[in-house]
């Protein structure tokens, strides 16, 4: 471990290249089906395996997530697309080559803002995002020796946001991953999903003395599967590459694999050149030319997006920015507490429900928010009876919601009056309940008077045992504490 002093005397310089899957039914060059899980080398064509004689063909959809992705992240959108041959032999490369983009990727520039710990902002500048296509997958299986390769990954649609070097801690890492993760399921172009590697993150690693101009040698790390990862290869690498400065020892600019069960990393190979790839022009491709009318079209489909929500719900329902994050984290839950709140006036009533009985709920059950059985004018109707105090919020969520997950089709209204459920508001019905707790506990109202406030608790407890549960908590403290005080 390095000490606080040491590490301060360095600036650690941090940059991201997210690769996103995309959702689309066939695969980015052929019509081979994208899906995951499939048995081994089921999902391939000649075109797929590059075969001699055969011809790819851009996926249209492929091309419109990747300007939606463009879209949310306020980058230039190229009009005049060409791809590139990117030359390196893998085993799991069938064509020895991958189409990717190269001097001229569809999304030019952008930005991703980003929320810190402490609640501020930062805007992490991107450099680029490309679209191409995936590699194949080896597969070492314990105990064996030969390598094995699974073709079915080749050709997935993919695009790689590319950040600027503008990160300077794990923790801003870890956070452009999330944000990063919630835009593309926003959009519906990827599953985020890290563990399955339909998102996947290459770290670009390097450190500087604190008063430098320039940047120190980048290291890319390689092989992470969830954001905690990203952010400890990252750390390692931090003090590894401190060690190697103050030790007077060459940085390599080089390719690591990240080891999750020691948090170390480990030499792949030197980092290439991009002369190394030898790029050039995918002659079996035609331009893809993208047109006004085609951009428009796509910029009209374009969702409702996690920061402008999470802006709504502080801005106009007025709610605390915990609550606006947690509901705005996923897209089914915001648009579904949106609805919720074009029905009720009673926001934070409203964010109260869904972060806690409703997501109890789905999390229980592993349901998503699109197979929870209330509609939100019913669960608006519940919130009602609470605020106009015909029923109890304990009433409310314990008995009458229980009974409106079972989709029975009656309303909050005639399930509180079936149950026995409305609250006695009425005055004069509670107040002799009150008088009555109030003779048989003399002791403990003289204490009350005698300046044991807490006391109301246990008196409203009463009230509530007598009423069965059925007083109004409002209109039985005013009889309380008038009684009390007088």
């Amino acid at each position: 471990m390095l000490s606080e002093e040491l590490k301060n005397k360095y600036q650690l310089v941090i940059g991201l290249e997210v690769h996103a899957q995309l959702l689309t039914e066939s695969k980015m060059y052929s019509s081979d089906s994208n899906e995951y899980g499939n048995l081994p080398n089921t999902l391939i064509s000649v075109i797929t395996l590059g075969h001699p004689g055969t011809l790819p063909k851009v996926n249209k959809k492929s091309v419109e997530y990747a300007i939606k992705m463009g879209l949310a992240c306020n980058s230039e959108i190229t009009r005049f697309n060409i791809f590139s041959r990117k030359n390196y032999f893998y085993p799991d490369l069938p064509k020895g080559y991958q189409i990717t983009q190269d001097k001229g990727p569809i999304c030019v520039g952008g930005v991703v803002p980003i929320e810190l710990a402490d609640g501020s902002e930062k805007v992490i500048k991107l450099n680029r995002i490309h679209m191409e296509e995936d590699a194949g997958k080896s597969i070492h299986l314990a105990g064996e020796t030969d390598t094995l390769v699974d073709f079915n990954r080749a050709g997935t649609p993919l695009i790689e946001i590319v950040s600027e070097p503008d990160m300077r801690t794990p923790e801003e890492a870890y956070a452009f991953l999330a944000e990063i993760k919630k835009l593309v399921k926003y959009l519906d172009v990827c599953d985020g999903n890290m563990e399955e590697g339909s998102l996947r993150c290459d770290a670009n690693v390097s450190v500087m003395l604190k008063d430098a101009k320039e940047y120190g040698k980048k290291v890319e790390v390689k092989n992470m599967n969830s954001f905690r990862n990203v952010a400890r290869a990252i750390e390692y690498e931090h003090e590894r590459i401190i060690h190697l400065l103050e030790a007077g020892v060459e940085v390599l600019s080089e390719t690591r694999t990240f080891d999750a069960s020691t948090g170390t990393t480990a030499s792949m190979r030197t980092k290439e050149d991009l002369n190394d790839y030898r790029y050039f022009p995918e002659p079996d491709l035609s331009p893809v030319v993208i047109s006004e009318e085609w951009l428009n079209s796509i910029k009209v489909t374009m969702p409702a997006l996690p920061r402008a929500l999470y802006r709504k719900f502080v801005d106009d329902y007025g709610l605390p920015t915990y609550d606006a994050g947690v509901l705005s984290e996923a897209k089914e839950i915001a648009l579904w507490f949106d609805s919720l709140c074009s029905k009720t006036n009673n926001y934070k009533a409203a964010s109260n429900w869904i972060m806690g009985p409703v997501k109890s709920y789905l999390n229980e059950l592993d349901l998503h928010m699109d197979q929870f059985p209330i509609k939100p004018e019913i669960l608006a109707e519940l919130i009602e009876l609470v605020d106009e105090g015909k029923v109890s919020f304990t009433a409310a969520s314990q008995s009458i919601y229980s009974e409106l997950l079972k989709a029975s089709g009656e309303t909050s209204l005639a399930i509180a009056q079936r149950l026995n459920l409305i609250q006695e508001s009425d005055e004069e019905s509670l107040k002799p309940i009150v008088e009555a707790i109030l003779a048989d506990n003399k002791a403990k109202v003289a204490e009350y008077r005698s300046g044991k406030k807490g006391l109301m608790g246990m008196f409203m407890g009463q009230v509530m045992k007598k009423s069965h549960g059925k007083a109004d908590p409002k209109v039985a403290t005013r009889i309380l504490t008038d009684l009390l005080e007088n």
